[in-house]
């Protein structure tokens, strides 16, 4: 029951990380998405430590740049996904920004010419289905609604076009990562283009270090534009829980691994983490106070079957 419990923490992790950027993402706070990679890089360069220093991993610059690409489309989506949470609910970003799986598989068929099974295809079209029509359900409310349900939770969003651009962005640039990804960590040849562009292959272990390594240079970066030029301050209470989200990005992330190593049990383990932006959904009705419309749950619920059946039967 291993697999199981590692899946249900990387599912509580990162619907915790996703509520927790949340919370440190406040509209009036200009520099909150770079506080939030300076935290998020702090984290995930303490734990490649542990990897390298004590979990024994061989790691060498080479090996850092071969993963640089998917480690850069990984760390910019996750700034425009930062950045995003200002401006509009989770209950609506989150969905979205885990809609990439979807598109990425559509990649994987233009360039790999890998051909989803049919029941694939339901799950893509559900999940675009649910991206549109979450944007559909946001831009079409009336304001004075709008408004009215976002009462309780004290934080007033604008219809914006750019409030919906942000987790699409993310949703875009996630899946060039995945990508990429699944090109980097390919057991066999491609038997295209793309093995000369990729000709070095990475072992797991290795490339999540390699990522993690880049996420704190890109965290130190933040940290002088911030603090040593922007000439910022750290407040406890306002930028404390960008570290905890940090801290649940990181461990829903080492779960998520080990999670899906043990074979047997794989596509019950993707279809369980999978879900937790569902849970994200939970989390910012409970702690956040956001509610939605049916349009924008009836969306939700149709981009999460989608979610899920992705997960199931990319692993089958």
């Amino acid at each position: 029951m291993t697999w199981f419990f590692l899946s249900i923490i990387a599912l509580v992790c990162w619907s915790g990380s996703d509520l927790f950027s949340k919370i440190g993402s406040k509209p009036d706070d200009k520099y909150s998405h770079w506080k939030m990679v300076i935290a998020v890089g702090l984290v995930m360069g303490l734990h490649a430590a542990y990897e390298i220093f004590i979990g024994g991993v061989q790691i060498t610059f080479s090996d850092i740049l071969t993963y640089m690409p998917a480690s850069a489309m990984y760390i910019l989506s996750m700034v425009f996904g930062y950045v995003g949470l200002r401006y509009i609910e989770l209950s609506v970003s989150s969905p979205i920004c885990n809609s990439s799986g979807a598109l990425a598989a559509i990649l994987c068929f233009v360039f790999l010419q890998e051909m989803p099974s049919a029941l694939q295809w339901v799950a893509v079209v559900l999940v675009m289905l649910g991206v549109v029509g979450l944007g559909f359900a946001e831009m079409t409310e009336n304001d004075e609604i709008k408004m009215m349900r976002q009462e309780k939770a004290n934080v007033k969003y604008t219809k914006s076009w750019l409030a919906l651009l942000l987790p699409i962005l993310y949703c875009v640039i996630d899946a060039l990562g995945t990508f990429i990804d699944s090109v980097i960590l390919r057991e066999e040849d491609t038997g295209t283009f793309l093995d000369n562009v990729f000709p070095t292959v990475l072992d797991e272990s290795v490339a999540n270090v390699a990522y993690e390594l880049t996420f704190l240079a890109m965290g130190i970066v933040a940290a002088i534009y911030v603090f040593a030029i922007r000439r910022e301050k750290i407040a406890p209470r306002r930028d404390g829980p960008k570290l905890i989200g940090g801290v649940c990005e990181t461990a829903g992330q080492f779960a998520y691994i080990f999670a899906l190593s043990d074979t047997a049990h794989v596509g019950f383990s993707a279809a369980i983490i999978s879900a937790y932006c569902a849970l994200s959904v939970v989390w910012s009705r409970i702690f956040l106070k956001e509610k939605l419309s049916w349009k924008h749950y009836l969306a939700i619920g149709v981009a999460f079957v989608g979610i899920v059946m992705l997960g199931v039967l990319d692993e089958l």
